[in-house]
């Protein structure tokens, strides 16, 4: 049973890419099943640092073929910069290293301008969308009037839809939104050319999928987004527009059960989100800065989309449990936990408690968790600089314990630990099956 699973376990941004990059080393496929290129993945190989919103991030393995699958919606302008990315790069992205799925759909400049009328409308109630237009671009799919991949085979027909979509947004965009027209025959032109460039990427991502597994090989379904992200299971209305939990990897992909094999979920040793919504154990203050960083290196906490500091805070272990049950976790990947090394504490959240109730799991699952305030149990920290460890002995008591009490809230064992940016910043407590 070959497909493997990279999920996030938070609010996104856990570090998916390093994690994807690792699962790489032993994948013949890796794809992409949902979301678009409002997801982030930043992924360092020695000096070289890529940070990718569309392309499947474990492409930066020469032996990769990537593959965007049906559940993806794609800003063609997005795909063919991040190609050009990677190739100057020094990674080649030849049609024999990417392949499109016919049936994902395609992002336009109506859908971003549509994305963000809705949200000034919103005002105060905006829910801190990317503004690349996901939900409009998913809302055109479940409506039955978006536009395919496969529709740029055919470039006369492709042409006339473009159009005829930028026209139809027009009408929202004047007459809901007071906003400004889009000009169709500019967009038209501007499509025709991503088009003819893409052509030769589009094919069957299913059969390719398909061959593959029954050949015994290894797929890698790259997660984006995360588990509290997800339209059904996330926190509501403050969600992607898609379903980033493992059950969407199948729908994702056009993918069976029986091939699943291992679901890793990443999670943070902390606990950050970008965007709207409740967070339960979010700080402010020095510490919150402590976490964040300053912004000065890549892999501060400021979204790779986004470029917004993020919300930070202690790890939510009510949350993360939450997650597990979710997506059935045979394995959880820590990321960050160099960022803790320093500190004489450090807070775990284990439980809620609303008007003197308390509370191991939310009663109706992450339903207006901001009603709830955290419970928290504090462990020792550690002064050891832990960016060196590789193996479980290298890491200092107090981190090994701070593992250990993750595990056991959770259920489910701790797979792997990061320790600092670089590729080979990891200690990994169980070998990739």
């Amino acid at each position: 049973m070959p497909l493997d699973m990279v999920i996030g376990a938070q609010w996104g941004d856990e570090g998916k890419g390093r994690m994807v990059d690792l699962f790489a080393e032993k994948a013949s496929i890796v794809a992409r099943f949902s979301g678009g290129d409002n997801a982030g993945h930043t992924v360092t190989v020695g000096s070289q640092i890529f940070k990718l919103h569309l392309v499947p991030s474990g492409l930066a393995r020469a032996h990769t073929i990537g593959v965007l699958g049906n559940g993806v919606v794609i800003n063609p302008n997005t795909l063919l910069k991040e190609i050009k990315i990677l190739e100057d790069g020094g990674v080649s992205v030849p049609p024999e290293r990417l392949r499109i799925s016919p049936a994902a759909h395609l992002i336009t400049p109506a859908h971003r301008a549509l994305d963000a009328a809705q949200e000034k409308m919103r005002g105060k109630d905006s829910i801190g969308t990317t503004l690349r237009g996901i939900g409009p671009a998913y809302m055109d799919k479940t409506a039955r009037h978006g536009i395919r991949a496969a529709e740029m085979l055919d470039e006369e027909a492709f042409t006339d839809r473009v159009k005829a979509h930028v026209e139809a947004a027009n009408r929202m965009l004047t007459g809901v939104y007071h906003a400004e027209a889009l000009d169709s025959q500019l967009v038209a032109a501007e499509y025709l050319e991503y088009a003819r460039q893409l052509k030769p990427f589009i094919g069957d991502t299913v059969g390719l999928i398909a061959e593959a597994l029954q050949a015994g090989e290894t797929v890698l379904a790259e997660g984006a987004q995360g588990t509290l992200l997800d339209l059904d299971h996330g926190t509501y209305p403050f969600v992607t527009s898609s379903n980033p939990t493992a059950p969407g990897a199948l729908t994702g992909l056009g993918v069976g059960p029986v091939w699943v094999n291992q679901v890793i979920g990443v999670a943070k040793a902390f606990q950050t989100r970008v965007g709207e919504g409740g967070f339960p154990t979010e700080l402010e203050g020095e510490m919150a800065v402590r976490l964040r960083g300053t912004g000065e290196n890549p892999w501060d906490e400021y979204g790779t989309t986004t470029g917004r500091p993020r919300r930070v805070g202690w790890l939510d272990l009510v949350l993360l449990r939450y997650a597990m049950r979710v997506n059935g976790f045979t394995h959880l990947a820590l990321t960050k936990m160099d960022i803790l090394s320093g500190l004489d504490s450090i807070k775990l959240c284990v439980g809620y408690q609303r008007e003197g109730v308390s509370y191991q799991d939310l009663p109706l699952g992450v339903y207006q968790m901001e009603l709830y305030q955290p419970v928290y149990e504090e462990l020792p920290g550690w002064v050891e600089d832990i960016q060196s460890a590789r193996v479980w002995q290298d890491l200092p008591v107090a981190c090994q314990n701070y593992v250990r009490r993750i595990e056991e809230v959770v259920g489910v064992r701790v797979g792997w630990i990061s320790v600092g940016p670089e590729r080979e910043q990891m200690v990994r407590l169980v070998d990739l099956e």
